[in-house]
């Protein structure tokens, strides 16, 4: 009697290979979406609450959330260049999950090191993990088996399930046992993730090898070639040396804070360019060319909708903390298991929404994959409505209700089910056939490039901090506060607020109860000056008072913090929801006005069938690389 070796075996009538991979990937998923659920919540908590963070103000936190998720994509293109040239899938995959485990663990740390370690160390898991492993479920199945489809589904069902039970499991342990516990738990995932794939390798001896010359394609470009046709040819080196140096002036001139990174972000979409242009001037036919157009479009509607869409894990993740009246049945929802809405509309919505575009097109209406895009821009942007509402809720209310970011979230969803799916395989059919593996990196850089603009636009939102000292004993700031235990916030240190009402007289500040003016100092003099036009932008006055928090941090020995002049900074998000949902309406229309030249410059490359897409090294339905 003969037995099947290991990798040859399987259950429930696919490749046992795939179940070692779903549950990988699902506990990947899961440390990953734990982490991101609390981690722009963890970098603003002060850090003398009873569950310290860093004590970062918003403008800062989006900042680097937004680095952050951009480098995650980013780092793929090295990740699939390394499988692709060097290690293979299967070792990928391992030393990406190694490094995610490292990263995670250090996060729990709580040390200050540890937290750009940790990032830095997730960032390059990721992008040696992500890109690789739907490869490796993709080279499960031979070419032409009906049950790669099926197998993919499964796979994805793994991704949403991790991501949504670790937003509501690890944010539920972050907001009762501190924020170190929370990544603590999300790093036991990724351990019990990689333990699976360890175990499970006897099933995946004959996928995602380390490549030989002999699987190179006689039609792929390299990246030498590319560079090289890139600075020898004169309009592309002039338009290059231009950028270069606007890439270092600008940030030089015109930025106070993370010049570097700019410059370096500046010179890295300088390359972009350079070897998009590259590209279209190698092309040889009209049909290329054209199609060629199509696809940079195809780009932009990429990072416009990541730089809405992106704003989950940042700015409303922000919104569900500080605005949003959490309490059900008399117990306070933690904000971050907000995030388990997505994937979970995910789960639910997936196949409605395939099967409602599958109608569609059977009823012979439009249906082409630009046009889904398009929809799902619109769609995704008019999520962002409710959050006009909850704004408008919030200034009349002191709150928001919490069911403004449930139907937010899922008008975001269905935009991403109608866009996202289709957006890596219609580019795959445009992409010029030499260039078809770059371009998949190129994708990876646009999504990366949308989610640092939602960083951009959640920073915007946020109002420049007037920053503040306390200047008075705690005896003459205790009548102040409205907290109970008054005696046990100066006695241990711990972080407060004051709210009050506050208004212009005679030219200067002035507040309800005039003992406040008294208890701090700026930190700055223009910050005076800011406090007293913000009042005056609102024409505050003593019958017309606003409400202001000054909300005071304990660090280095002494208390320091900031006014938040409540009305200018409900203004300010207010005019960013509505200006994300007008544009992407916008932009989602003009695209649709334009689909007739569109589609003809595609020249019927959406009817193309593109058979080994994952063992390229990406992925046609997953969008989670975030």
């Amino acid at each position: 009697m003969s037995t099947k070796p290991a990798h040859q075996k399987e259950l429930f009538g696919h490749p046992t290979g795939l179940y070692i991979l779903f549950f990988t990937e699902l506990w990947e998923r899961f440390s990953y979406y734990g982490m991101r659920a609390i981690l722009t919540l963890y970098m603003l908590a002060k850090v003398s609450d009873e569950n310290p963070g860093l004590g970062w103000d918003e403008g800062k936190a989006l900042a680097i959330y937004g680095w952050y998720t951009m480098l995650v994509y980013v780092a793929s293109i090295p990740g699939g260049i390394i499988a692709d040239k060097i290690l293979g899938q299967r070792k990928s995959v391992m030393v990406g999950g190694w490094l995610l485990v490292a990263g995670h663990g250090v996060l729990s740390i709580e040390q200050s090191w540890a937290f750009y370690t940790g990032l830095l160390l997730i960032v390059l898991g990721v992008g040696m993990l992500k890109p690789n492993i739907s490869t490796m479920v993709g080279g499960l199945y031979k070419e032409g088996d009906p049950r790669r489809d099926k197998g993919f589904s499964i796979f994805y069902i793994g991704i949403n399930v991790g991501a949504a039970v670790a937003s509501i499991l690890v944010g539920w342990v972050a907001a009762e046992y501190g924020w170190h516990y929370g990544f603590g738990l999300a790093a036991i995932g990724m351990v019990l993730g990689q333990l699976v794939y360890v175990y499970g390798t006897r099933f995946l001896t004959h996928v995602g090898n380390k490549p030989t010359k002999a699987t190179a394609s006689d039609h792929d470009v390299s990246l030498n070639q590319i560079f090289s046709q890139m600075f020898s040819t004169k309009n592309t080196l002039i338009v290059i040396v231009l950028l270069a140096a606007t890439s270092v002036f600008i940030p030089l001139n015109f930025m106070e804070t993370e010049v570097s990174a700019y410059v370096i972000f500046f010179l890295f979409l300088t390359l972009v360019v350079g070897f998009m242009m590259t590209v279209y001037q190698d092309l040889e036919s009209k049909i290329q060319k054209d199609r060629y157009l199509v696809l940079l479009l195809s780009f932009l509607i990429v990072i416009v909708f990541w730089g809405a869409f992106e704003q989950a894990g940042g700015l409303l993740n922000i919104y569900a903390q500080q605005k949003t009246d959490r309490m059900l049945g008399g117990w306070e929802i933690p904000a971050a298991f907000f995030q388990s809405l997505n994937p979970t509309y995910i789960i639910i919505f997936g196949l409605p929404v395939a099967i409602f575009w599958q109608w569609i097109k059977n009823k012979g209406k439009e249906a082409s994959s630009i046009f889904k895009m398009a929809v799902g821009v619109i769609i995704m942007g008019l999520g962002f409505v409710f959050m006009v509402f909850a704004t408008q809720q919030y200034a009349a209310n002191g709150s928001a209700a919490l069911y403004w970011l449930i139907f937010a979230y899922l008008l975001h969803t269905i935009g991403e089910l109608s866009a996202s799916p289709v957006a890596l395989s219609f580019i795959t059919k445009l992409a010029p056939v030499k260039y078809g593996a770059l371009m998949m990196g190129v994708y990876f850089a646009a999504t990366g490039l949308g989610n640092k603009v939602a960083g951009i636009i959640g920073e915007s939102s946020q109002a420049e901090p007037i920053r503040i000292e306390l200047n008075a004993s705690a005896d003459q700031v205790k009548p102040l506060l409205t907290e109970n235990k008054t005696d046990s916030i100066f006695a241990k240190n711990k972080a407060f607020t004051i709210e009050s009402q506050a208004f212009v007289s005679n030219g200067n500040f002035a507040f309800d109860k005039s003992d406040i003016s008294e208890i701090f100092k700026f930190k700055e003099a223009k910050s005076k000056e800011e406090f007293v036009n913000r009042l005056n932008g609102y024409e505050a006055s003593s019958s017309e008072s606003l409400t202001v928090f000054l909300n005071f941090d304990y660090k280095n020995d002494k208390y320091i913090g900031q006014i938040v002049v409540d009305q200018f900074q409900t203004d300010l998000e207010f005019r960013t929801f509505a200006g994300i949902t007008i544009f992407c309406v916008i932009f989602g229309v003009l695209v649709i006005l334009l689909l007739k030249p569109l589609k003809r410059l595609t020249h019927g490359a959406e009817e193309k069938e593109i058979e080994g897409l994952e063992q390229e090294g990406f992925e046609l339905a997953d969008d989670e690389v975030k």
